[in-house]
């Protein structure tokens, strides 16, 4: 059982969030795509979530700024979340097109919203559960797209509702987040999308 909780924490890390909700956006999506133009975008986002902030996790661990890729103390968490919030400011301004892909685009502004508002909470030395945060907004992104294409995703979407518990079951289990912290990081994620379903929905 803990093996099966601890798996949540690993599947369902926050780098992966941005990567995950793209590829869910390319296999539900009506809409003709180049699947070359597919191919580059993921790469790219590949490169700019997760290969460049792990890359820049082993740079401020050397530097001490930070102890473990679990950012388990408040104060580790405001560089990372800085670096995140301009890595997502890259994608929405090169990657996508908020006309040509206004989904994603607003997808990603969403995602930046989500992570600024847990940078603030850092100064206010309040911690968030990230990992609540990336699955919550998922969720939401999935219930938007299936408004927005009128195509039934219900599946999916009760799959993520079991995922996002999981993802809490594990983080209570491993002493990681508090019921509020899981509370704010579901609230944080959730709602940024659920306001931006007014620009593209």
């Amino acid at each position: 059982m803990n093996l099966f909780l601890k798996a949540a924490s690993y599947i369902f890390h926050p780098l992966l969030m941005p990567i995950l909700g793209t590829i869910l956006y390319y296999s539900v999506t009506p809409k003709y795509v180049d699947p070359q133009l597919v191919r580059v975008e993921l790469f790219a986002i590949a490169i700019i979530t997760i290969l460049i902030p792990i890359v820049i996790f082993f740079l401020l661990k050397n530097l001490r700024v930070v102890e473990t890729i679990y950012l388990k103390e408040v104060k580790e968490r405001k560089f990372p979340l800085m670096i995140q919030c301009i890595l997502l400011l890259l994608i929405i301004k090169m990657v996508f097109d908020p006309y040509e892909d206004s989904e994603l685009y607003y997808f990603f502004v969403g995602i930046l919203f989500s992570a600024f508002s847990a940078l603030v909470m850092v100064f206010f030395k309040m911690k968030v559960s990230l990992h609540q945060m990336g699955v919550a907004g998922i969720l939401m992104f999935l219930v938007g797209l299936s408004a927005h294409f009128k195509i039934n995703l219900l599946i999916t979407i009760s799959f993520f509702l079991f995922v996002n518990g999981w993802v809490a079951s594990s983080r209570l289990n491993n002493d990681s987040h508090t019921y509020p912290e899981l509370g704010v990081g579901i609230f944080l994620g959730a709602l940024p999308q659920l306001i931006l379903f007014n620009l593209w929905l």
